[in-house]
This record gives C-alpha cells, structure tokens and sequence, in this order.
C-alpha cells in the first residue's frame, strides 16, 4: 500500500484479494484473532510456524499491535482503513485525523497482550535465573489482558492462551531485576475486581515459590500459568455471589463450589496441552487431609503445583478486603498457615512460602488496581537523605511499608507510608 497512492488500480486489487481472503477465512472462522508475540505469530491459539521469521508480524509486533480480533461484520471500506492505520504505524507516517472517525466501529480490535518487549534477549533473560525487580512498576497491561481473557472464555466459550503466556512472561519480567527477588501484587480497587487482581497475585506468588524451592524456569512459568487460571471456573458465578457482603446461603454455597470442576472442564476442552493447569483448577481447594472441595471419592495425593496454588491462594485470599471483612495483616496469614501446616497445607509447601514471605518481605510491593479508563494512578515521590545515603520513595493511597536502615526516627514520610524499624540482632 505504501508503493500507491490512495484510489490507484494496482493498490485497489491488493486490498480487493486481502479482503476476499478475509471473507473465504471467516466463513470457517466468523471471528479470527491473530497474536504477534516477538518471532512468533499465532492465529486463534495454533502458533504459526511457517511464519517464524515474518517480517511484518515483528514489526506489527514493535510497533505495539500484539493482537489483531476481527468481527464477522467488516466491511471492505472498514478493512482497507484499518490496513492505512497499520501501515501508518508500521512505518511512523502520520495519521490524517481529520479523515478519521474516532466513534466508528470498526468490527476490528487492535491491542497488546501485556508484554513488555518480547524478543530473543529477552527470553534468553528469562531462562537465566535473575533476581529481583524495580522499585516502580505497574501492572495495568496484565490486568487488561486477564480481563480480556475472561471475557473472551465468557463470552466465546474459548481460552486464549497465547495471552495468559505473555501475562506469565511479563510478570516473571516484573519479579526479577539486578539484585534481589521483588514480588509485584496488585491491590484491590473495587470489589468486581477481585478475580482479576487475584488470578495475579496468585500467579506471581506461585512463580515466586516454585523458584524458591530451586524449580526449573520452564516449570516456574508453567505453574505460573496454572496461577493464573485456578479460578477460572469463576467466570460463570453471578458477581451478587461473588461479591455478597453477608454468609452464603446454602444453595449460593453450593453454586460457589462448582468452580474448580468447572474451570478444569474448560481448561481441558480448551484443546490445549493444559493438563497441569487443568489439575490445579480441580484441585486447589482440596486441603491435604481430604476435606475442602469437590469432594474425592477417594483418597488421592494431589500435585505439587495443587500444593503450592492452595498455599498461594489462601494467602493473597486473606491479604484482601472482601465485602464480608477486612483484610488480615501479613503476620496474621503467615501465623494461620505455619498453625494449618499438615493439616490443611502440605506443610513443606507452606513452611516454604511462610520463610520465603518473611525473607522477601521488604520486596512484597503492592500497587492499587489501574482505573478502567486505562488512566495509571500517580503516586507522588518523596527523597530522603541522611549523610551520604538516600532512598526515594513512591507512595499511593494505599499503605506501603519501607525497611531502610538509613532513615533515622522522627524523619518525616509521605502518607500511606510507614517506616519498619530494621531488625536487631539477639
């Protein structure tokens, strides 16, 4: 398109045999979704092999168009406009706003998938053990990304892997850094929030166990992946459920229960190789001595990954408001699951999580929820110094804990920020 000039015969025939094969791909496939991940473009969740070097799904990719969903209803005139705003982007030309009309639907979704630069160098970093993460971060991307993916398993009956990978790979990028493990979690803004902000907290914290437990890279992303789908089955329960402030009744109790058999049976007719994640789903609320749900028939070890997801899940459960309590202090959750180990909780699995929570605590960074409108909450900054030291400080309007030794008492703090005293020796 970019060789022609608007109206010419040769770039009218391009854009007539795209659009035809548009039209013959829908009438197999009436809502197509392509995903650009690096090198790697897929088509629906089938990676694309053949097209492993393409180069204008890189460059689609770079140019931050990491997915591409067409509606049935496109028309010619629709497509040939989104094929100008892609070369645009492509090639950094300027768009022509007076010629754009920023209320039509087009029948065409573009976005990202959460990913921050995904490129050879980056996976290579993510298969070499690194440390921990920067002070500042957001995770507005990822809880985009998940909600699409529950709309999507919702709304289409279809599970896009391909966006829970990328989620996965972005927050490993977000927990590790040049020095030390940080552990990113998402603070709940409102209540229909929940299983978002759950779903990755979860994920983070499971990825952050396994590979304190010495796991292999690639198990730590695959358990991170079941993370993120465990509560999957939770789409199809009435937010009124959900959300209720008060006890559950029974018949609402038993409506709450069916999640984990529900969130394996659409992780399985997925289509995926998702065994794993499928498991997790069905098992994460079965407590080591046989109680919790759904029932077993029989006595069964469940898997590892089961193991760890529960810990993680009760954890980040209990560290969140909800509309029928407050949320617990961190002490408080760490004393319940050393007091429940062996019991409830595989006790290898939550004495593990319990040290490694104290050991990493200054590193547990929790940032509000991002506002539906995509807007990023602004957290203002405050610079300490004392002597040759230093240490700037970002804070929100939700609490956040600070271990520096540097600080002397009496030093004056943001709001929402609290100074921990550093530990003394016995």
């Amino acid at each position: 398109m970019a060789l022609y000039k608007d109206g010419h015969p040769a770039r009218e025939r391009a854009v007539d045999r795209s659009y035809r094969c548009l039209r013959d791909l829908q009438e197999h496939d009436p809502n197509p979704r392509f995903s650009f991940l690096g090198e790697e473009t897929i088509y629906q969740e089938t990676s694309l092999r053949e097209l492993g070097d393409w180069e204008w799904g890189i460059r689609l990719a770079h140019a931050g168009v990491q997915r591409i969903e067409l509606d049935t209803n496109v028309t010619r005139e629709q497509y040939e406009e989104f094929l100008e705003e892609m070369m645009a982007r492509i090639t950094l030309a300027v768009i022509d706003t007076s010629e754009t009309r920023t209320n039509r639907a087009t029948g065409i979704k573009v976005g990202a998938l959460g990913i921050k630069g995904e490129t050879k160098e980056v996976q290579e970093r993510l298969d070499a053990p690194a440390p921990v993460a920067k002070i500042s971060y957001s995770l507005g991307e990822e809880a985009a990304s998940i909600e699409s993916l529950h709309r999507d398993v919702l709304e289409r009956g279809k599970l896009p892997l391909a966006e829970a990978e990328a989620v996965v790979r972005s927050l490993s990028m977000a927990m590790h850094g040049d020095q030390e493990m940080i552990i990113p979690l998402l603070q709940l803004r409102e209540f229909d929030e929940y299983t978002t902000t759950h779903s990755l907290n979860v994920s983070v914290l499971v990825m952050a166990l396994a590979e304190s437990l010495g796991l292999a890279q690639q198990d730590v992303r695959t358990f991170g992946i079941a993370g993120l789908l465990h509560d999957l089955g939770k789409v199809h329960i009435p937010k009124d459920i959900l959300n209720k402030p008060g006890k559950l009744t029974d018949e609402e109790r038993n409506v709450m229960q069916q999640h984990p058999v529900a969130g394996a049976k659409m992780i399985i007719e997925s289509g995926r190789r998702l065994d794993l994640a499928a498991a997790v789903a069905h098992e994460h609320h079965i407590m080591i001595n046989g109680h919790g749900y759904p029932t077993q028939h029989y006595r069964r070890d469940c898997h590892k990954a089961s193991k760890l997801v529960h810990v993680c899940d009760v954890y980040d459960a209990l560290r969140t408001r909800r509309p029928y309590r407050d949320a617990w202090e961190q002490e408080r959750v760490l004393v319940y699951l050393e007091e429940r180990a062996g019991t409830e909780f595989e006790p290898e699995s939550a004495i593990a999580f319990v040290k490694m929570m104290r050991k990493v605590a200054s590193g547990i960074q929790r940032s509000p929820m991002p506002p539906a409108n995509g807007a990023e909450p602004v957290a203002p900054t405050v610079e300490i110094k004392t002597g040759s030291a230093s240490a700037e400080i970002k804070t929100n309007s939700a609490p956040v804990e600070i271990k520096n030794d540097a600080v002397p008492p009496g030093t004056p703090l943001p709001t929402g920020t609290a100074l921990i005293p550093p530990k003394t020796s016995p």
